[in-house]
């Protein structure tokens, strides 16, 4: 989006003059993140979010080169190089550790939180669809890289989770057993494996910086989205992003290295399993096989499908496990409704609500033994998730009565404050 009124780069430094005439990158991070980017006055602390997850993502690019540097991918040396050779032998190896381990699962909660607040707000609206797509393509890279990297330390979970995702690809028609040996590099996980997923593991993560550019340039043409879904209409309804919008990522920033730290200096096993500290046994099967937490509502979804309805049950769980994050590209023409915000649809909030507690539920079944009660419960959740989406989103937005917009942004912020 074009703003007439946004102030223009004019370096005074004739070095900076210099730089500028014959790459303008000054320029191009001036009007990324500087004054030269007016966004909407009105944005709260879930817009935060965003430079968050940038945060996470250079964190754990960071910790992850420096780890890679020590690890051996070898089924005979990785596990020793993660939990003595790494842990003890390197000077803060165990630092760079557990940020990384812990990295992963704070990116993970700034992601769903981020893409909660879209869901809510309407993000993924017209004019900012692009932005919504590159959003979810990015999600998928995520998991696909924390998965290649729970199997790297070669515990008890690493061999036997990377022993259970791979086996449910040979569920496909005729090419599935074909698949999961080109996966594996052989029949079942070994030293061939282990170093595709090392590869893949470290290459996957500039993959994602790459997309997060594109998702942030897709952003810059219509500008940011705001809690009350209404456009810009004027530079009254704008501010520059510097030194107002720094200046509260920065407050979330220090709150989120806070909890990070707390997270790696007092609790930094808190939220792994103590399985992945036995060595990998390929004979000795661990009586509960989980993912990492931030999979338990996809890990519900897949085992909810227990019938071999036409289809065998477990194609049953893998399409519906890839289907649950592949209808999200298809949001923005599943709900019509003009109307962006979850603030001013009164039927849509509930159903939202109701669609968070839902996904509680899922990973809180995905995380718990595959016993009947929470089999059945994966179920009822799982026909919901797909419901909310291709049945209440669009009846919502086809039926549901509005609450009134304000005028502009800077109508509905005087509004707030009683002026």
């Amino acid at each position: 989006m074009s703003f007439p009124w946004a102030k223009q780069y004019e370096p005074k430094n004739p070095l900076m003059q210099w730089v500028d005439s014959r790459l303008p990158l000054p320029r191009f991070v001036y009007n990324a993140v500087g004054a030269g980017y007016p966004v909407p006055r009105n944005l709260n602390y879930w817009w935060n979010f965003g430079v968050l997850a940038g945060v996470a993502l250079v964190c754990q690019l960071v910790t992850g080169i420096v780890l890679a540097m020590h690890f051996h991918s070898s089924a005979a040396g990785a596990f020793d190089s993660v939990n003595v050779g790494i842990m003890r032998d390197v000077n803060a190896g165990w630092f760079l550790r557990f940020a990384h381990a812990n990295g992963a699962s704070m990116f993970f909660i700034v992601v769903y939180v981020h893409m909660f607040r879209g869901l809510y707000y309407g993000s993924y609206k017209a004019p900012r669809e692009m932005v919504w797509l590159l959003g979810v393509v990015i999600f998928l890279l995520l998991m696909a890289t924390a998965f290649m990297g729970y199997v790297l330390p070669w515990g008890q979970m690493s061999f036997w989770g990377a022993q259970v995702i791979t086996g449910f690809f040979s569920a496909i028609p005729v090419v599935g057993d074909w698949i999961r040996i080109w996966l594996l590099g052989g029949y079942a996980p070994d030293d061939a494996a282990l170093n595709r997923f090392f590869s893949l593991h470290y290459l996957l993560p500039f993959v994602v910086a790459g997309a997060v550019i594109l998702h942030i340039w897709a952003l810059h043409i219509p500008g940011s989205s705001n809690p009350t879904g209404v456009e810009v209409k004027g530079e009254q309804d704008t501010v520059p992003f510097h030194p107002y919008y720094t200046a509260k990522d920065g407050l979330g920033v220090f709150v989120f290295m806070i909890l990070f730290s707390v997270l790696i200096f007092f609790a930094p096993d808190y939220l792994g399993h103590p399985d992945n500290y036995i060595p990998a046994n390929p004979l000795s099967t661990p009586a509960h096989i989980v993912p990492e937490w931030y999979f338990w509502p996809f890990y519900a979804i897949l085992r909810a499908c227990t019938s071999n309805f036409i289809l065998p049950a477990k194609l049953w769980g893998v399409l519906a496990m890839f289907g649950s994050i592949l209808i999200l590209f298809f949001l923005p023409w599943l709900d019509k409704s003009p109307v962006r915000s979850g603030s001013y649809r009164p039927a849509y909030k509930i159903a939202f609500w109701v669609l968070v507690v839902d996904v509680l539920v899922l990973g809180y079944c995905g995380g718990s033994p595959a016993e009947p009660l929470y089999v059945i419960l994966s179920q009822i959740g799982a026909a919901y998730y797909f419901a909310h989406f291709l049945i209440i989103v669009p009846l919502i937005s086809h039926y549901e009565t509005p609450k009134p917009l304000p005028n502009s942004i800077t109508e509905a912020v005087l509004a707030k404050t009683g002026a």
